[in-house]
């Protein structure tokens, strides 16, 4: 991986997704803002030919590609394309077709190899369809799978990102009768360890406060609607605390939200999907973005899907890819404002754990009592 440099110009990669979505639309609306090209150097990984079917459809004159082979090749000040696709490809709009899922793959796989290489700063990927874009390299339920084993990760975190809240989760994409049975101590912990690290990292916020979710409804009711409260997410709660982490909990999702309760955290750990995504979209869909912490890398992505039934219709908001883009770019400027702040840090004094217990199960006391 390449040193950050501030003098650098920041090279974003982009994938372009299925290419019968809106992923083009939303990538050409939010290069048609002059401004972003002064923030960094865009470098889609796609087709020409796809772009400018997409362009003539969409009636965008104003966005035009610098056609590249290569990531050297990138001219500043504008937009470029790397082709990753065969020529002969077929754009059929609104439709999921196992062309359109291999050229997902072929452009995923060339950003991600620039990206492991150093090629480029951050990558932003485009919705893809996660089932036509299966075969014999990509077996993953998503992006956040796919890169985690690309880059050696197993701890890693997917975290929805808006103005207003960050939500991350702690099981990802599985089925439901299957969640009870994934959580445990040491998972919760490692999640907290991830958030807590990356609120610190990528969104420099010295002391981030955590809020925690319980599993079942009421947070179980002190027992009498599940044990999962008390025998797994607490005592993870606990550890965390044990080691500095600000974490507290386990609160009831409904109350939590319903009572506008998450303004006062910086960060929230859902315990399973749904829980956390549902109010994340209800409240930022339309600016949400989707962040892979944990990762040695940056990438982020529209908080949306490939909308098949918008495809074509020039009625695609891209301001979702525009924060992904915009995020992309400030994780990047703080992980080089943390790296240079932590590089020789000042040796710490001993501190008694138990007296760090003491101090911040205070605070967490004091914050659920106002809750």
């Amino acid at each position: 991986m390449k040193q950050h440099n501030q003098h650098d110009n920041i090279k974003i990669g982009i994938s372009h997704g299925d290419i019968n979505g809106i992923g083009y639309e939303v990538i050409l609306k939010t290069l048609q803002d002059p401004r972003i090209l002064e923030m960094c150097t865009p470098i889609v990984y796609g087709s020409p030919k796809v772009a400018a079917y997409h362009r003539k459809a969409l009636n965008i004159n104003d966005v035009s590609f610098n056609h590249i082979k290569n990531t050297k090749e990138a001219f500043h000040k504008k937009a470029n394309i790397i082709n990753c696709v065969d020529e002969q490809i077929r754009v059929e709009l609104g439709k999921s077709t196992e062309e359109a899922g291999l050229s997902s793959y072929n452009a995923l796989e060339k950003a991600t190899s620039d990206l492991q290489k150093g090629y480029i700063d951050a990558l932003i990927t485009a919705p893809i369809n996660k089932d036509n874009i299966q075969g014999e390299n990509f077996k993953f339920p998503g992006h956040t799978e796919f890169l985690a084993e690309k880059f050696e990760t197993k701890d890693y975190l997917m975290l929805m990102v808006s103005e207003t809240m960050k939500v991350g989760v702690v099981t990802t994409h599985i089925p439901i009768s299957q969640v009870a049975q994934s959580l445990s101590k040491e998972a919760i912990l490692s999640k907290l360890r991830i958030i807590n690290r990356s609120l610190q990292q990528d969104f420099s916020i010295t002391r981030p406060r955590i809020a925690v979710f319980g599993l079942n409804p009421h947070a179980g009711d002190n027992g009498l609607i599940g044990n999962e409260e008390k025998e797994i997410i607490l005592p993870a709660i606990i550890q965390a605390k044990k080691e500095g982490i600000i974490a507290l909990g386990p609160y009831p999702a409904d109350g939590f939200f319903g009572s506008e309760d998450y303004r006062k955290f910086d960060a929230i750990l859902a315990m399973y999907h749904d829980q956390g995504l549902i109010p994340f979209k209800l409240a930022s869909f339309e600016r949400g973005v989707n962040f892979t912490a944990g990762l040695p890398v940056i990438r982020t992505s529209p908080a949306h899907g490939t909308a098949y039934a918008l495809a074509g219709e020039d009625k695609a908001s891209p301001e979702s890819f525009r924060q992904a883009l915009y995020l992309a770019i400030d994780i990047y400027k703080n992980r080089m404002i943390y790296d240079e702040i932590t590089q020789n840090p000042l040796k710490k004094y001993e501190i008694n754990p138990n007296q760090v217990d003491e101090s911040v199960d205070i605070e967490a006391s004091e914050e659920e009592d106002n809750l």
